[in-house]
């Protein structure tokens, strides 16, 4: 059986049925990385099993949301030897500030600051409880990510209104070669 070329990684809690991830896997054939303590995360089994599913799936394309950002630059930083086709960063949390995320995520802090040895889109929200767009915006640009500026749409999640998504697929086919591709850093800004 030939492996996926995307490997969806959710965030704190994992990502229920109608949450645009879960669709994506079941309309792409996206495989998920499975996590035994999805709401209690520990960054050392987290970094552990995502590095695992990484190095038996070379070229993967990493759709993340939320934590699961922030799981992807600590794979980036541990691993930049891994072979990694690229990564949709979606509404990260911010682990470094206890106004935006619970005190379990600690774990996770520092935010990794250094280059993304792959192409990848970040989007962040104006309205994220979870990150405010300023600290996004630096992420992107530290990690040398595109940035795509998503307006005022909460944190990208079922409970902001987003299902499938379309706009998030047009993304993902910027990263994986599919749509047009922009500079790292460069930033897009929504449609008024």
């Amino acid at each position: 059986m030939v492996a996926s070329p995307y490997l969806i990684l959710p965030g704190l809690g994992n990502s229920g049925p109608e949450h645009w991830q879960s669709l994506w896997q079941a309309e792409l054939g996206c495989e998920r990385l499975e996590l035994p303590d999805w709401d209690a995360p520990r960054l050392s089994r987290w970094l552990y099993l995502a590095i695992e599913a990484i190095e038996q799936r070379p070229g993967v394309v990493l759709i993340a949301h939320s934590l699961g950002c922030i799981l992807v630059a600590h794979v980036a930083a541990a691993r930049p030897d891994l072979d990694i086709g690229g990564a949709l960063l979606v509404a990260p949390a911010d682990v470094d500030s206890r106004r935006h995320t619970p005190d379990r995520l600690g774990d996770f802090a520092p935010l990794p600051r250094v280059a993304l040895p792959f192409p990848a889109v970040l989007v962040a929200s104006r309205s994220d409880p979870h990150m405010d767009f300023a600290v996004a915006a630096g992420l992107a640009a530290d990690w040398g990510a595109r940035l795509v500026d998503a307006g005022a749409v909460g944190h990208i999640n079922v409970v902001s209104g987003h299902g499938v998504w379309p706009e998030g697929r047009g993304l993902l086919a910027d990263v994986t070669g599919g749509g047009p591709h922009r500079r790292a850093g460069a930033e897009d800004h929504p449609a008024p």
